[in-house]
């Protein structure tokens, strides 16, 4: 095996070295907290998000996936409408995610719906949104590029 190439079960990785590195890579470190409970940070005894597979003590895996595709496209809404000079008074995202019957049980389809209050044209949020989902965020562009993500806007209480 070359430098370049480490084998992994049945993925072959190549080295980060190789692709253009725009941003050091990110890094967790993740500590079994008994049964199916997992305490993620940055480092150990850093701040910790609590992943719990039986969701006890709190959301599952597939959860915080769902969770970081909306608040990845989230970051990017409030940052775009805030440079146009129409900040967001609050949000709010809903995400439903559609999973296969099988092993494993991977997400098919996911709908997100935004809901926003504040001073802002529907025309801009959805814009806005519409640039997260399918350019900005790295969430999304980290998934199968196939599956469907729909969304929907409710802006101050309206959908469209």
């Amino acid at each position: 095996m070359s430098s370049a190439e480490m084998n992994t079960g049945t993925f072959k990785l190549q080295e980060t070295a190789t692709m253009p590195a725009a941003r050091a890579p990110n890094r967790v470190h993740v500590a079994w907290n008994g049964e199916k409970r997992f305490d993620v940070g940055r480092a150990p005894g850093g701040p910790t998000s609590r992943v719990d597979a039986s969701g006890e003590t709190g959301p599952g895996p597939v959860d915080w996936l769902l969770g970081a595709l909306a608040t990845c496209t989230s970051i990017d809404i409030v940052e775009i409408l805030a440079k146009r000079k129409t900040p967001v008074n609050a949000l709010t995202v809903d995400v439903i995610g559609e999973r296969a019957n099988g092993i494993p049980a991977r997400v098919v389809k996911v709908q997100l719906v935004y809901k926003i209050v504040g001073d802002v044209d529907r025309v801009h949020a959805e814009r806005a949104i519409d640039l997260s989902v399918t350019k900005y965020c790295s969430v999304r562009d980290s998934l199968d590029p196939n599956m469907p993500i729909e969304w929907v806007l409710e802006l101050n209480g309206e959908r469209a």
